[in-house]
């Protein structure tokens, strides 16, 4: 049974440089239309679980109006919550106002996600985004005056011509906002967005690997419990640890994913398709073999690693059993304990390579 929602909403004031998810130009009579379909697929295909996370995402749910918000929520009251859901809601800074805030905690949302990225100008003008420290202190302020206590900020760095210092700027600014979680992303230049157009270039890998290393010791007082995640203790996303547990969950939505009773899905990114109500693009039935694969690759992204005990119990096999791990373990690419086996923190940048040495 699924235990978490993500829901996508695809509308933003501007198109950001390096973003792949789906999303168009805000315009008031798609996202009516919009949350008519949404309204429609959430009926047809949610089958009235409990469930314990719900992410508002996008696209920047927050341009959403204080009528269509309202609609929005409407929507999601169909949805069954435990006493202690929780519920992201992405924003910009420049959507947060007193209202937003007021309707939002007035609909359940105990966590704000809020993209920042940077506050480098030369990386803001790269990426399409402005953000201004002042601001920002004043937005995070107004949040916790209006009781929101748990809120991850968004940080974008290996920009090209990015310095180390400049990332060591961002970063201070960053932990003077006091926020409960911080995600840190090395820039993707994926297909069909601006950067993958114009031929943009990565940083040096040198560089790259650099930035990780000063982010993991500057962060080193935080639970840094997924290889891009950081969190003060008892403030984790509850909602992403659904994805690297291999759990199931709803995707409703434009581009929205989710797995579901063994099965994979993804939906359609074309937006008359998703109006239409032809919702769903791909399926893959997942095998048990495919499933042990998935529990490889989400679950060797948390630093905890895999649970043997636990792996055992959903597979019938011993995680070596059903992996050849031996070499990896000989060479410290992977660590066991008596109960976890995890990526050894000195070889977390390399992750993806011990991924496929084991795939």
């Amino acid at each position: 049974m699924a235990s978490s929602v993500y829901i996508h909403i695809p509308f933003c004031q501007t198109i950001c440089s390096y973003c792949d998810f789906p999303k168009f130009l805000y315009n008031e009579k798609w996202v009516y239309a919009y949350l008519t379909s949404l309204k429609k697929e959430i009926k047809d295909r949610y089958m009235d679980e409990e469930v314990e996370t719900i992410y508002i995402g996008g696209g920047t749910p927050s341009i959403l109006n204080k009528e269509e918000l309202k609609r929005l929520f409407k929507i999601i009251e169909t949805i069954k919550k435990t006493a202690n859901c929780e519920f992201t809601f992405e924003c910009n800074l420049s959507d947060i106002t007193e209202e937003l805030l007021i309707i939002l905690k007035e609909n359940g949302v105990n966590r704000l996600s809020i993209g920042i990225e940077s506050f480098q100008k030369k990386n803001l003008e790269f990426m399409g985004r402005t953000a201004d420290f002042k601001n920002a202190s004043a937005k995070m302020n107004l949040c916790r005056i209006l009781g929101f206590n748990n809120i991850n900020l968004d940080l974008m760095y290996a920009i090209p011509n990015e310095t180390l210092h400049d990332l060591k700027k961002d970063l201070n600014l960053f932990l003077k906002l006091n926020p409960e979680h911080i995600s840190t992303y090395s820039l993707l230049i994926e297909e069909h967005t601006k950067i993958y157009i114009d031929k943009e270039e990565y940083i040096s890998e040198e560089l790259d690997y650099e930035m990780f290393r000063y982010i993991c010791r500057k962060l080193s007082n935080a639970h840094h419990y997924e290889i891009s995640n950081f969190a003060l203790k008892g403030y984790e996303s509850k909602h992403n640890l659904v994805y690297w547990n291999n759990e199931e969950y709803y995707g409703f939505g434009l581009g929205a994913a989710g797995y579901i009773d063994s099965v994979r899905y993804e939906n359609t990114r074309n937006l008359k398709k998703y109006l239409l109500g032809d919702y769903v693009k791909t399926k893959e039935i997942v095998s048990k073999e495919e499933k042990m694969k998935y529990e490889i690759m989400l679950g060797l992204r948390k630093l905890s690693g895999i649970n043997k005990k636990e792996f055992k119990q959903k597979y019938g096999l011993e995680l070596k059993e059903a992996f050849n791990l031996t070499p990896l373990l000989k060479m410290k690419d992977l660590l066991e304990t008596k109960e976890y086996i995890y990526i050894n923190p000195d070889k977390l940048y390399v992750m993806n390579e011990i991924l496929l040495k084991i795939i």
